[in-house]
């Protein structure tokens, strides 16, 4: 037993030391000795069993042999026997041990094996993320090159990942937006920031654009050295699309996709500064059909607009690519032409009066043909394009008076015409009426249809004249707008509206009044601004004034429209499109406006018992309302007949002769009117 003993204790020994050793020597390699404290620790318990065994292994040598051997029992040496078996085994596994410790995380200390799971976990997170982002992404070596890809962007260039990688950024850029922006991809990647993005043009497999937006941030490595760019590439061509979409509808007449006013202005401007820097020639024409009206009136607003779309299509034919064409609102159109003389002006102007005349689409109902009449201004140095443009505007009227179907022109002169003068005469009858505070009110009232109360009026201005006789709104409304006076009419209506609804809520009544509000004053900041002193001084429900937009105005520039709607809500007063369905694209535009209350054109009412077309545009209207949680009123109620048609159908309020006609303020709100007034619209 002794011998056994003996050898299995030189063993273990020799085994420890050398498991101590391999440690070490890995340690070593790795450049552990000084950050593995678990390393050392491991490697002392082995030396020190290895030490121990050592010491069992000299004392056997060092004792007398009979006396230990008398000593040790058989299941102590066998023990020792099998430990040193176990030990040559691990110990002939040194060279893998030996392998796995030159790894530095073999022995690293928990916290930083955590930090590396945490590492393996990220480039796995962001390896998944990258291949699967449903945005394009790219990591871009310094110099451009494509060094890895995922589908996203392959599929929005129309390539597949293997043709991309090693491309270049350039190499995707269109070739327009490559010269509109020298450098291409190396002026976006050049930047110092850490992160830049910008539009740009890509080109597709198949030949076309792709409008993309390019987002490239900087990556650094651990010592702050650039290393590569990570590139994500959005596909914003449909976004583009829209809102190109809408910057053509805000500068162009839907029904006839000619210019409008305010896209008309800039080229009214550029044409201006032109001729007022450098003296350039060029001439304005404004012309207007005669007995417009008469047509709408007997065929109804649909015949009136395709007698505007057919006279557009007439003058986009007849017109220079050069020349600018617009229609400014109704049936009234203009057009620049720029270089033109006073003869050349003349000459254009004749051949169009023509051309109305006697083209085959623009009837009247008795079959006759249309006519028109056009003023003619030139653009002088000293002139702004407002100038210009009242000036032709006169010279129109000054045309239509004298007859109709001819040409006037603004003489060099100035104002000498009678007509022109009388036309200028009404502008100061207007600026005077305003300064002498010389407009009365009248009310019409909306009912309720389901209760028969009185929900709101709407007030209708007019205008003293002279001899105290009132001028109906028709007569100076066009005017004042034409000449910017509008604006401050719509605020003193709206003022005088919040003091009606301040006076009756003191006399213990509920009062909600309907203001209309012109094109112009949309963009007239002080029309909300005198509004919302207005309601803060007097205190009272902002919801009971209601803001009228008649649907040709809010549809002009749906984007001021749509932000003066919001800034009406946010002082807690309701909007109402009026004149809805009048128009073309309606429905379209129910997407950007905000409203309360639809205003049923009266067009469709009239003869609505009559005409299925009229009821399933009624039926319409009040089916998407109702879905948005709106409300509805119909225009021009006649009888008690057409007035249960519109209950049954669901219509929310009604307006009209029938329902009573507009009537001088003291008696439409007396006491007896208002009080009737037991129930408001919802809000």
């Amino acid at each position: 037993m002794f011998p056994l003993a003996l050898l299995a204790n030189v063993v273990l020994a020799f085994v420890y030391f050398t498991i101590a050793a391999v440690i070490l020597g890995g340690l070593h390699r790795s450049g552990q000795l000084r950050t593995n404290h678990l390393g050392i620790a491991t490697t002392a318990i082995f030396f020190s069993c290895g030490l121990g065994h050592t010491l069992h292994a000299e004392h056997f040598l060092s004792t007398n042999p009979s006396f230990v051997d008398h000593s040790i029992t058989w299941p102590m040496a066998t023990w020792d026997a099998i430990t040193a078996v176990v030990g040559i085994t691990y110990l002939s596994l040194r060279k893998s041990y030996a392998l796995l410790l030159e790894r530095p995380q073999m022995f690293l200390d928990l916290p930083a094996a955590e930090a590396e799971e945490r590492l393996r976990d990220a480039e796995e997170l962001f390896r998944t993320a990258f291949v699967q982002a449903p945005i394009g992404m790219a990591l871009v070596e310094l110099d451009g090159r494509l060094r890895t890809v995922n589908e996203s962007l392959a599929r929005i260039v129309g390539r597949r990942v293997d043709d991309l990688e090693g491309m270049t950024l350039d190499d995707l850029l269109h070739a327009d937006d490559a010269d509109r922006h020298p450098g291409g991809a190396a002026a976006l990647l050049g930047e110092s920031t850490a992160a830049v993005a910008a539009e740009r043009r890509l080109l597709h497999a198949s030949g076309h654009p792709v409008w993309a937006l390019v987002q490239a941030n900087l990556v650094r490595d651990a010592g702050d050295e650039a290393h590569h760019y990570l590139v994500q590439v959005v596909d914003i061509t449909a976004r583009r699309r829209f809102e190109e979409q809408l910057q053509h509808m805000a500068n162009h007449d839907p029904l006839t996709g000619l210019l409008n006013r305010r896209g008309f202005e800039r080229e009214l401007e550029r044409q201006a500064s032109l001729a007022g820097r450098y003296g350039t020639r060029g001439a304005l024409l404004v012309l207007d059909l005669d007995e417009f009206k008469f047509v709408n009136d007997t065929l109804g607003h649909n015949a009136g607009d395709e007698l505007i779309v057919a006279t557009a299509q007439l003058l986009r034919e007849r017109m220079r690519e050069s020349d600018a064409l617009a229609r400014l609102g109704g049936d009234e159109f203009a057009i620049v032409l720029p270089e033109a003389t006073r003869e050349e002006a003349s000459e254009v102007a004749e051949s169009l009066l023509e051309q109305v005349r006697t083209a085959r689409t623009l009837r009247r109902p008795s079959g006759m043909g249309i006519t028109a009449s056009l003023g003619i201004a030139m653009f002088e140095e000293g002139l702004s394009a407002e100038d210009v443009l009242v000036n032709a505007d006169l010279a129109m009227y000054d045309a239509k008076e004298a007859g109709r179907d001819r040409t006037a022109h603004v003489e060099p002169d100035g104002f000498t015409e009678p007509r022109i003068k009388s036309r200028m005469t009404w502008v100061g009858r207007i600026e005077e009426a305003i300064a002498r505070d010389r407009f009365v009110l009248h009310a019409q009232p909306i009912v309720g249809l389901r209760h028969g109360d009185v929900a709101l009026h709407e007030l209708l201005v007019r205008m003293t004249g002279d001899e105290g006789d009132l001028i109906p709104p028709a007569t100076f409304l066009y005017i004042a707008e034409r000449h910017d006076l509008v604006q401050a009419i719509d605020r003193w209506v709206a003022r005088t509206a919040i003091d009606l609804i301040s006076g009756h809520r003191d006399a213990g009544r509920h009062l909600a009044l309907s203001v209309n509000v012109s094109g112009r004053s949309l963009a007239d900041g002080k029309f909300l601004d005198e509004v919302e002193t207005g309601l803060r001084l007097s205190g009272i429900p902002p919801q009971r004034l209601v803001l009228e937009l008649t649907e040709t105005a809010a549809v002009g520039n749906v984007g001021l429209a749509r932000r003066f709607g919001e800034r009406v809500h946010d002082l807690g007063c309701r909007v109402a499109i009026d004149d809805f369905g009048a128009g073309f694209g309606s429905f379209y535009y129910l997407k950007h406006l905000p409203f309360d209350f639809l205003k049923i054109d009266g067009e469709f009412v009239e003869q609505c018992l009559d005409n299925r077309t009229d009821q399933l545009v009624i039926q319409s209207v009040v089916r998407i309302a109702a879905g948005l949680g709106r409300e509805t009123i119909a225009e021009f109620v006649g009888d008690e007949r057409t007035a249960r048609f519109l209950s049954r159908e669901g219509v929310d309020y009604a307006q009209g002769f029938h329902i009573g006609r507009p009537q001088p303020l003291d008696v439409a709100l007396s006491a007896d009117a208002v009080t009737r007034n037991g129930h408001e619209p919802r809000t």
